[in-house]
C-alpha cells in the first residue's frame, strides 16, 4: 500500500502516526506538567521578580493568585470547550496561548505587564489541561491501561508542585528569574508539534459556552481569594474586606442558580448526584489547599530562616517528588483491589498527620529534625490520593461529559490552592503580628544601635527577631492546613463508598456499558 493511498484512508482527524499511545502519553503528561508547576516555579523566583520590577510586598502575592485563579475559574469552560469544539484542537490553542504568554511574562518590564502575563498563562491552562486529562479517556481504553495511563498523569499532577520548585530554584541561581517563563517556550512548542503527529482528535459534540456560568464562577473566586488576602493586611472589619467577601457570596449564589438554569451548564449539577465523585472534589478541594500552602511556607521557611539558596531551597522538595511518585505507584497497581476508599482515608491521614507535625516548627527547626519527616509523611498520602481522586472522579462519566467531569476535578485542585494559601495567609499574617509585638521588647532592650535604626525606617525586626516572627507564623498557618485534611479524611471515611461496579471497570471486566 502506497503513502498516498495510507492518507486517503486515513480518518478525518487522526493521529499522523497512529498507534504509539506511549508518546501521547508523554505528550500529554508533559503539557500537564508545564501548566500545574507554573503554578510554584515562580515561588523561589519572587524575592528576585520584587527587587526587579519593583512590587510591593501585598501585590507581590498576585504573581501566584494572577494565575493560580484564573486557571481554576476558567477550567470547567475550558472543559466544555475541548467537548464542543474538538480535545485535540482545544488542547493545541490552549498551548499556544500558554507558550505565548510565558513569552511575554519573561520580558516584562512593569508589575502590571507582568501580572498580566500570568493572567494569560492561566487562560491558556484553563484551555489545555482539562482537555489534556479527557484525552486519557478517549485515547486509552477503560480498565488497565486507562489506569496506568492515570498512575502517570496524576503522578505528574500531584509532583508538580514539588519539581516547579526544584526547577525554579535552578533557573534563578543559574541564570535569571525570567527564565522560570523563558522555560516553557521551547517546551510547549514541542508538545504542539508532536500533538497533531500522535493525538487523535475527539468527535465533536453540539452545544453552546456557558459564558455567564465562567465569569460568575471566576469572578468569585477572585473576590473570595481577594478578601483573606485583604484580612490579613486591614483585618476583618475593613470595608474593602467584607465588600469582598459580601461580592464572593453573591457571585457564587449567583453561578449555582445559572448552572440551574441552563441548558448546557460548564458545571452539569448531575456530576454531584454521584456519592462518591461529590466526595472526592471535596476530599481534592481540601487537600490542594493543604498542599499550596506546604510549598509556600516551607519555601519561605528553608530561604529566610535555614538560609538556603534558590537551587538549595529547590533541592529540599525533591525527596518530595520521589515519595509521591512511590504513592501513586502504590495505588495504581492496587486500586482495581481494594477500590477508592482505603487509599483516599489512609492517605489523608497521613497528610493530616504531616501538617499537624508541621505545625510543631520553630525558628530551632533543622530540615531533616523538623522539615523532612512530615513533609515525606505528606507527600507519601498525596501520592496515594492524587491516582484514586483521579480516576474516581471520571469513572462511569459519559464521553460527551468528560470534559467537564476533568475540569471540575481540576479546577478543586486550582481554586482550592488559591483559597487555601488566602486562609493560611490570613492566620499567619495575625500570628506574625501578635509574635512581632511580643519580640519588639526584648529586640530593643538587646538590639544593636545600627539595628535599632534600621527598624525605625522600615518597622521589620531583624534576624534572629524576625526568625522567631517567621516561624510562629508559620507554624499557627499549618494548623488551619492540617484541619483542611481532617476534613479530606471525614469525607473519604463517610461519604466513599466502595462499588461492586467500579472495581470491575478498574480491572477492565466490566461490560461495554460502563464508562
Amino acid at each position: 500500500m502506497t503513502t498516498s493511498s495510507l492518507i486517503k484512508d486515513q480518518k478525518p482527524g487522526a493521529a499522523r502516526r497512529e498507534g504509539h499511545p506511549g508518546i501521547a502519553l508523554a505528550v500529554i503528561a508533559a503539557c500537564q506538567l508545564m501548566v500545574v508547576l507554573d503554578a510554584t516555579i515562580v515561588n523561589i523566583a519572587l524575592p528576585h521578580i520584587q527587587n526587579a520590577l519593583d512590587f510591593s510586598t501585598t501585590d507581590l502575592t498576585w504573581v501566584v493568585s494572577a494565575y493560580t485563579l484564573t486557571f481554576g475559574g476558567l477550567l470547567l469552560l475550558g472543559g466544555r470547550a475541548g467537548d464542543i469544539l474538538g480535545r485535540r484542537r482545544v488542547f493545541m490553542t490552549g498551548i499556544l496561548l500558554f507558550t505565548f504568554a510565558s513569552l511575554l511574562g519573561g520580558f516584562a518590564q512593569e508589575p502590571w505587564q507582568l501580572l498580566a502575563a500570568r493572567v494569560l498563562q492561566g487562560v491558556g491552562g484553563a484551555i489545555a489541561s482539562p482537555t489534556s486529562l479527557a484525552l486519557i479517556t478517549t485515547t486509552f481504553p477503560e480498565g488497565p491501561e486507562r489506569n496506568r495511563a492515570f498512575g502517570v498523569f496524576a503522578a505528574v499532577s500531584a509532583g508538580g508542585g514539588a519539581i516547579g520548585l526544584l526547577a525554579g530554584g535552578m533557573l534563578t541561581e543559574w541564570l535569571d528569574w525570567r527564565w522560570v517563563l523563558f522555560v516553557n517556550v521551547p517546551i510547549g512548542v514541542l508538545i504542539a508539534v508532536l500533538a497533531p503527529l500522535y493525538i487523535s482528535e475527539s468527535e465533536r459534540h453540539s452545544g453552546r459556552f456557558d459564558i455567564a456560568g465562567a465569569v460568575t464562577s471566576t469572578a468569585g473566586m477572585a473576590s473570595l481569594v481577594y478578601g483573606f488576602i485583604r484580612a490579613a493586611d486591614e483585618g476583618w472589619r475593613d470595608n474593602l474586606t467584607i465588600g469582598s467577601f459580601a461580592a464572593a457570596v453573591v457571585l457564587l449564589l449567583a453561578f449555582v442558580f445559572i448552572e440551574s438554569r441552563a441548558k448546557e451548564p460548564i458545571t452539569p449539577l448531575k456530576m454531584f448526584a454521584d456519592r462518591n465523585r461529590s466526595g472526592t472534589y471535596v476530599i481534592m478541594l481540601s487537600l490542594a489547599a493543604a498542599m499550596f500552602g506546604m510549598f509556600f511556607y516551607i519555601v519561605l521557611f528553608v530561604q529566610n530562616v535555614l538560609g538556603y539558596t534558590p537551587i538549595e531551597a529547590g533541592l529540599a522538595f525533591l525527596p518530595v517528588t520521589v515519595v509521591i511518585a512511590l504513592g501513586a505507584g502504590l495505588s495504581q497497581r492496587f486500586l482495581p483491589v481494594f477500590g477508592p476508599k482505603p487509599f483516599m482515608i489512609v492517605g489523608s491521614a497521613l497528610a493530616a498527620l504531616g501538617l499537624g507535625w508541621q505545625a510543631l516548627i520553630s525558628s530551632d527547626s533543622s530540615y531533616v529534625g523538623g522539615i523532612l519527616g512530615p513533609m515525606l509523611i505528606f507527600g507519601f498520602g498525596m501520592g496515594l490520593n492524587f491516582v484514586t481522586l483521579t480516576l474516581t472522579a471520571v469513572s462511569g462519566v459519559a464521553q460527551h461529559e468528560a470534559g467537564a467531569a476533568s475540569g471540575l476535578l481540576n479546577a478543586m485542585q486550582q481554586v482550592g490552592g488559591s483559597i487555601g494559601l488566602a486562609i493560611l495567609t490570613t492566620v499567619f499574617g495575625t500570628a506574625s503580628k501578635d509574635e512581632a509585638a511580643k519580640q519588639v521588647p526584648d529586640f530593643l532592650t538587646n538590639g544593636s544601635a545600627e539595628q535599632k535604626a534600621e527598624f525605625a525606617r522600615t518597622q521589620q525586626l531583624p534576624a534572629p527577631w524576625e526568625h522567631d516572627v517567621l516561624a510562629q507564623g508559620i507554624s499557627a498557618a499549618f494548623i488551619p492546613a492540617a484541619a483542611m485534611a481532617v476534613l479530606a479524611l471525614a469525607t473519604a471515611w463517610l461519604v466513599i463508598r466502595v462499588r461492586k461496579s467500579d472495581l470491575e471497570a478498574l480491572s477492565g471486566s466490566a461490560g461495554p456499558g460502563v464508562g
